[in-house]
């Protein structure tokens, strides 16, 4: 997981370095990255401080009270473990999808700025490389959930500072998915998104459904993948 997340993003900055460099040798200008290309590596970085950043603060202010259960991939994680209950899960997957569609409401009424935070496959990802790619990021923050903060580890040092632990697992998660679909993550993001964004004619076009089902998958594949190694890790009393 560590060479995942840090080889990928090292990988995405050599890709547009390369980018860069071969523009610049088309266009007889200079070898060195331009500033298209540096402008998108620093939006990247934006991206992931802004989720991991939020993250941390809503954790920290929730954490005690409910678990700082924001993320549907999380909720079927917990659920499959047995550490929370099936009505607590429709309950808690219901308020995601609300304050999703909340969320979204708000940043598109008030802000004079129109909302695209929409996530889809791009630089050239073939859905089965995204949905593995949303797989794997949404499996590495779950296991940081499972492995801080649920009960096999509730006397663990760094529990009371599980917000932070959270947030840094997402911060390079995003930092690593982003170019490739957008750091989904997060499933109800995708369904959200598209609801409050586009109209009804729009929404049920084909092409975005079978982008949205592709993206969509991704993340319950990792809620899937991180439960069955923290099973496996409580069966052989890894701890």
């Amino acid at each position: 997981m560590f060479f995942i997340f840090s080889l990928g993003s090292i990988q995405t900055v050599k890709a547009f370095q390369k980018m860069a460099s071969n523009n610049g040798e088309d266009n007889q200008t200079t070898s060195s990255p331009s500033a298209d290309a540096a402008l998108a590596l620093v939006s990247y970085f934006y991206s992931a401080a802004a989720f991991g950043v939020s993250l941390f603060a809503t954790s920290t202010i929730f954490y005690r009270f409910t678990g700082s259960i924001f993320n549907p991939s999380v909720s079927l994680a917990l659920y499959l473990i047995g550490a929370i209950k099936p009505i607590r899960f429709i309950l808690v997957s219901a308020a995601q999808m609300a304050g999703s569609l909340v969320a979204f409401a708000i940043l598109t009424g008030p802000s004079p700025i129109e909302l695209d935070v929409n996530v889809q496959f791009q630089n050239g990802t073939s859905r089965t490389k995204g949905v593995f790619i949303e797989a794997f990021s949404t499996a590495g923050l779950i296991l940081s959930v499972l492995m801080l903060a649920v009960v096999p580890f509730k006397k663990h040092l760094f529990t009371p500072f599980a917000p932070m632990g959270f947030a840094l697992t997402l911060f390079i998660i995003v930092l690593y998915s982003s170019p490739f679909t957008g750091g989904a993550v997060k499933a109800f993001q995708i369904i959200t998104g598209s609801i409050v964004r586009t109209p009804a004619a729009v929404l049920f076009r084909a092409p975005l459904l079978i982008e949205s089902d592709s993206l969509g998958l991704g993340p319950t594949l990792g809620s899937l993948l991180a439960t069955g190694a923290y099973v496996f890790l409580k069966a052989v009393h890894y701890w």
